[in-house]
């Protein structure tokens, strides 16, 4: 079974999914790649992992960091799966490239290289937002590029975790918004 409720976030109210003990999808209402089946799903907003999916994101708006995740079992094909493995290793407040990530997968499968665009299309498809963090992901020239929940959101939550740390190879301050 499928369990569904709404979670209000400071940028917006989002819809989250959890099957068993482990969330499946958090969108921000209406985003590209919304799901569009939802006639199964059962409303049940005092479930456990939407009571630590709202613990989570307090702490994260709240500016208290980065705290340990709950369980996540996003769907998505054994390539998507790669890509939000890798992304769930990008540290808060870090930013890396699509490019770099397709550098990292090709590695871990022993091949010579890999299309970044097909790292684009996984990191696009993530179905569990600000978790497993796809917004800090960008164009090889630092350009913030493709969120689906939107640009701004992105940005907002790249400020949010002060992406311009001097440890950044990429600086947020040098990011500039395209369309």
């Amino acid at each position: 079974m499928i369990y569904t409720s709404i979670i209000s976030t400071p940028l917006g109210a989002m819809t989250a999914s959890a099957e068993g003990d482990a969330l499946t999808g958090l969108w921000f209402i209406g985003q590209k790649y919304y799901p569009s089946e939802t006639g199964a799903w059962v409303n049940e907003p005092n479930h456990t992992v939407f009571e630590i999916l709202r613990t989570w994101l307090a702490n994260y708006f709240s500016g208290s960091g980065c705290t340990p995740l709950p369980a996540l079992e996003p769907k998505g094909t054994s390539f998507q799966k790669a890509v939000w493995e890798i992304l769930l290793k990008i540290p808060c407040g870090r930013v890396t490239t699509y490019g770099e990530i397709a550098k990292k997968l090709a590695a871990s499968r022993g091949l010579s290289s890999m299309s970044a665009q097909a790292v684009g299309g996984a990191v696009g498809h993530n179905p569990v937002s600000i978790l497993i963090p796809c917004h800090r992901v960008v164009g090889a020239d630092g350009s913030l590029t493709g969120y689906a929940g939107g640009l701004d959101k992105k940005k907002a939550l790249l400020q949010l975790e002060q992406a311009d740390m001097q440890n950044n190879h990429l600086k947020f301050k040098n990011i500039r918004m395209t369309r």
